[in-house]
């Protein structure tokens, strides 16, 4: 049994998020306003503006972020140089600007040619993740729209770019919205797969406003699973991030959200009467559908306050009804004529169908058989239009699921490959690193060892030449001495021959001499 007195203490933080507006949000549109002011060149201009009508989107004053992002394209125009590229960036960027701002405002023709505007001058600058974001703007209108074979085309194509330009906050947007067209297709448990590897990226970011809508579309996936629990767990996670964010948007849908999970844990109490105290099921019912009208009504405030017209209609339809379980048909009356006003004015088929059924059941309750019959039959008109626009597509929608299957598929067994190849890699890598490690340790080796033996041939080679040269000193000694030996012996050698040669002239002289006296 489902236990929410855990869960009534958080109404207080819905309750604040009314009067409490987004500081920082506040303080970047000062400093860019100041910014604006002193800015001389246009395409510097028009990205200023452009900034400062993201701030009012998120703000929910989308007439002042219409007022700017025409006058960005007004500026685009009056601009000389409107040929450059960051110009022609800042228009594509203003163009998407006014694409967001219709697409919340119900008017979805209008967004879709803002969006086609934009992808053409993305295309044409060659700006890939401008490209993507063009297709996933085209993608969501489309899911408004019923087209599913077409959302399906355009988040396929913005996948695809993002995941190849390693674009994680693109892909993990990517991600939600195809988990929202299985969600829409009745296939919770395949949204619920897409909604958390979704949740995954965006955590391991920390992109807190990709957090709280995680958190808000797995919330409805389990709510539509009839898990409140669970739903009612992330729905308010979703609501305290987009309270902390000043997200207004993001605020209302995830207070609505969970008006409807108060409001259907009051319907099953209601049919689960029989076996309950009369007393007890009265209070814990009249609880459950209080919290719903609380909820809801905050909700109505904040979408009113922004212009948000299909959050209007949204939430004047579960009041109608749910003052209808309560009895109080006048307030029903009142609250499901304003949501068949404005769905007609919005052009929403699926609106107007919701309308009429809710005033059917209204009209039975109050025993107005006439105008019970003919909401009745408008109902099914509606509700046959909408069925055979459904048929038409449910073939090429059937298709697509299949294309889509097969390209995870592919995508799966790719990647599987890539994984493969990589490992390879990194093995072959280790491989040539060990052996170039091991090589060049060798060669250090071996340097060393030549290092050594060239010491020790220096050594050698050395003593050899220290031996060599005083070899060839004492050689020199030698034959110095040699030849002092032989200059005297020449000289001893003379002064004998001189000698001798004396002795035979005295001799020859003294022999003259005796002649001579004879």
């Amino acid at each position: 049994m489902f236990n929410s007195k855990k869960y009534f203490c958080c109404l207080y933080i819905a309750a604040l998020s009314l009067t409490q507006v987004s500081q920082a949000q506040n303080r970047e549109i000062d400093s860019l306003t100041n910014i604006l002011k002193t800015e001389k060149e246009d395409w510097k201009k028009i990205e200023t503006i452009n900034h400062l009508t993201r701030c009012y989107i998120v703000l929910g004053e989308y007439d002042k972020a219409l007022s700017l992002g025409n006058e960005a394209l007004q500026l685009f125009k009056k601009s000389k140089l409107s040929s450059s590229l960051p110009l022609k960036s800042g228009k594509a960027n203003a163009l998407n600007n006014l694409g967001i701002i219709y697409w919340y405002q119900g008017d979805y023709p209008k967004a879709l040619k803002q969006y086609f505007n934009s992808l053409k001058i993305h295309e044409e600058t060659g700006d890939k993740k401008g490209t993507a974001s063009s297709f996933s703007n085209m993608g969501l209108i489309y899911d408004c729209q019923g087209d599913y074979p077409k959302a399906l085309e355009q988040h396929f194509k913005a996948l695809k770019i993002y995941e190849g330009l390693a674009n994680t906050l693109g892909t993990a947007n990517s991600l939600i919205n195809i988990g929202t067209i299985y969600f829409n297709q009745g296939d919770f448990s395949k949204a619920l797969e897409e909604y958390f590897k979704a949740l995954k990226i965006f955590q391991a970011i920390k992109d807190n406003s990709g957090i709280a809508n995680s958190y808000n579309n797995i919330g409805a996936a389990y709510c539509d699973k009839g898990d409140y629990s669970k739903a009612l767990e992330h729905y308010l996670k979703a609501l305290k991030l987009h309270n902390d964010l000043g997200d207004k948007q993001g605020l209302s849908s995830a207070l609505i959200n969970i008006g409807l999970i108060y409001d259907n844990l009051g319907a099953q109490i209601t049919e689960q009467s029989s076996t309950s105290k009369p007393n007890d099921t009265i209070l814990l019912k009249g609880n459950y559908f209080k919290k719903a009208i609380e909820y809801y009504s905050q909700a109505l405030k904040i979408k009113q306050e922004i212009g948000d017209k299909e959050g209007v209609t949204s939430c004047y339809l579960n009041l109608g009804a749910l003052h209808t379980k309560l009895k109080q048909f006048h307030v029903a009356e009142k609250y499901l004529q304003e949501a068949l006003s404005l769905s007609k004015e919005t052009g929403n088929k699926e609106s107007v169908k919701l309308s009429y059924g809710s005033l059917s059941t209204l009209d039975s309750a109050t025993g107005k058989w006439q105008e019970a019959y003919m909401h009745t039959k408008l109902f099914k008109i509606y509700n046959d239009s909408l069925l055979n626009e459904e048929n038409t597509k449910k073939t090429l929608r059937s298709q697509m699921n299949y294309e889509f299957d097969k390209k995870e598929q592919t995508l799966k067994l790719e990647q599987e490959k890539k994984d493969i190849i990589v490992e390879e890699e990194k093995q072959k890598q280790k491989i040539i690193i060990s052996s170039v490690s091991s090589g060049l340790i060798l060669v250090v080796i071996l340097a060393l060892v030549i290092l050594r033996s060239l010491r020790q041939n220096q050594k050698k080679n050395k003593i050899i030449t220290e031996q060599k040269e005083l070899v060839e000193h004492q050689k020199i000694i030698v034959e110095e001495k040699q030849m002092e030996i032989l200059d005297s012996i020449r000289y001893a050698k003379r002064i004998q021959t001189a000698l001798i040669t004396s002795e035979k002239y005295i001799e020859r002289n003294l022999n003259k001499l005796s002649d001579r006296n004879a």
